[in-house]
């Protein structure tokens, strides 16, 4: 159901509440100023379309959400995708994916995919995400050190080549207010959390740069003044070509959005003691999404550093976060001139601690020191994120979890002739009971495509089976199409040599119901499927008795 909490919080809503919710807004709307101004330009747009975003998308984030206190605009995880898109597609075609992003969001949404987000396997996560760290540092270089040289080249090993060759070119003045910024930020959280120290690195830097006439490159300098109101919107025009351009990017776009708001509302529910509504979560986020390309603005989703900024002063309501929205819009109203003049490396130093936070360098390693299958879905992702394209690494990484999971299922997978050691004797039968003319099978684990050929490769001992043939299903929780392609096959096969097949202890709903389904009960016959060993003992004595009977020779006399 699409609820969002706004609804529940007003219920009940104090003045005091208002109070804390005000002051929490306030604060979060002056951090997100720097970072999506930040945000917007690191990713080859002009800073007013980070503005702009933080301001529609936030809004409605707040208003529509599932979450209490979550807090949207744009992100760091974003530049790497929006960066590419904007160089191959330009402003319109990152505007087009963005719209189809928020379509798609909406349509998760809808469908009840929020708590499927979950499964997308942790390294795959931390490698695309520690690979965007690298590449968010490396895109701060050439403006932290104020090297004088054209566009920087989107490759990641042609861009550092680049940086070598102008390397002489630093200015001294820049690469002072990048690292003053670095110890700022990193180091103004010991005497305050109330204001934040990007916003002091700020406004030092600004006014120095101003005062001294230091000849160091500004917003205003590069992209000219900011507007101070915002566009109006326009319905951007896709054609079925474009569609097909852009899918893939929008689906991109989407996947990260869906992960990072709904791994920051984990975070705040963790925070708060809540539990935010998945789906409308989505649906929030892509109305947001398609009101931000309405307006000229990037992709946006729940942003975990501003969201925890939010709870931590005070914010508990999503009025906390309409508030933040306003804010900005107030800033950038009154204010929005001002930010031409903050320099071009100050805006780097503070990306440059927004790639470090994002690294996740700890979990980094703790993943690669784990298991060889993690390792090998970490590094392939971080590598491709890294070296080729974000797109190409969740979808490469995904398809090399999925077949290493199919791996690890394979090998817990096992069909074994059963011969029961006394040790090993089941409670409900004694294995001297088992009568002659029966040859017991097990199925250990799910009885999947991976794992068929296992069942294959055992039946094939059977090139003499006895008249009944019993397989033990109890350790099997699923079965897909390829193995009741097999239990099929098995049994027209042993058929063909007067042996009847017993399917025992198949009491996994979903096995149940997906023999139903294949009609295999039919063609196996419905008293051919027990739900106890015992029962499918007595069945094979029963198909013994039968068989005896028939074969009685008859008296001449």
């Amino acid at each position: 159901m699409f609820k969002p909490k706004l609804i529940d919080t007003l219920k009940n809503y104090t003045r005091d509440q208002f109070i804390k919710d005000l002051i929490a807004g306030v604060i979060v709307g002056i951090v997100a100023l720097p970072l999506a101004i930040a945000f917007a330009i690191a990713s080859g747009v002009s800073p007013e379309k980070g503005i702009f975003t933080a301001i529609i998308a936030g809004l409605i984030i707040s208003v529509l959400g599932g979450s209490r206190v979550q807090i949207g605009g744009p992100t760091g995880a974003f530049i790497v995708v929006v960066y590419g898109i904007v160089q191959q597609f330009g402003i319109n075609g990152l505007i087009i994916a963005t719209f189809i992003a928020g379509v798609l969001l909406i349509i998760m949404g809808l469908t009840k995919l929020g708590n499927a987000i979950k499964y997308i396997p942790y390294p795959l996560i931390i490698g695309f995400t520690t690979g965007i760290a690298v590449i968010i540092f490396s895109s701060e270089v050439k403006d932290f050190l104020g090297l004088k040289m054209g566009s920087v080249p989107a490759d990641f090993i042609s861009k550092w080549l680049a940086y070598g060759q102008h390397l002489s070119s630093v200015n001294i003045y820049a690469l002072a207010i990048g690292i003053f910024t670095l110890l700022v930020v990193f180091l103004w959280p010991k005497i305050t959390h109330k204001v934040p120290g990007s916003l002091i690195a700020i406004i030092i830097t600004t006014l120095a740069v101003w005062f001294f006439h230091l000849p160091v490159e500004t917003i205003g300098s590069r992209f000219g003044a900011i507007p101070s109101s915002l566009p109006r919107p326009v319905i951007p025009g896709v054609s079925f070509v474009t569609l097909q351009q852009l899918i893939r990017p929008a689906f991109t776009i989407a996947l990260l959005g869906s992960i990072e708001s709904l791994l920051s509302a984990v975070v705040a529910d963790g925070m708060i003691g809540g539990n935010h509504r998945s789906n409308t979560e989505l649906i929030a986020q892509g109305f947001a999404n398609i009101c931000s390309s309405l307006f000229g603005g990037i992709p946006a989703t729940g942003a975990i550093a501003r969201t925890a900024t939010n709870i931590k002063n005070g914010g508990r309501t999503p009025i906390a976060g309409i508030i933040h929205a306003v804010t900005l819009l107030i800033i950038m109203l009154f204010v929005g001139k001002w930010a031409a003049l903050i320099p071009m490396a100050t805006l780097a130093g503070i990306l440059i601690v927004v790639a470090w936070n994002m690294s996740e360098l700890e979990n980094f390693i703790d993943v690669f020191k784990g298991s060889k299958s993690d390792a090998a879905v970490l590094i392939t992702t971080f590598a491709l994120t890294v070296l080729v394209d974000l797109t190409v690494a969740i979808e490469i990484g995904m398809i090399l979890a999925a077949f290493l999971f199919m791996r690890k299922m394979m090998q817990i997978s096992s069909v074994e002739q059963a011969v029961f050691p006394a040790h090993q004797a089941d409670e409900m039968f004694n294995p001297e009971d088992l009568p002659k003319g029966v040859d017991v099978f097990e199925i250990n684990g799910p009885l999947f495509f991976g794992a068929a050929y296992k069942f294959k490769d055992a039946m094939k001992v059977l090139e003499n089976p006895a008249r009944v043939l019993i397989i033990r299903m109890r350790n099997v929780p699923v079965i897909d199409a390829t193995g009741i392609r097999v239990l099929r096959d098995v049994d027209k096969e042993i058929k063909k040599k007067g042996t009847k097949l017993i399917l025992a202890e198949v009491n996994s709903i979903q096995v149940t119901g997906e023999l139903k389904k294949a009609r295999l009960l039919f063609q196996i016959g419905k008293g051919n499927v027990k739900d106890t060993f015992e029962n499918a003992i007595k069945r094979a004595n029963d198909i013994l008795s039968e068989a005896a009977i028939v074969h009685i020779p008859k008296n001449n006399n």
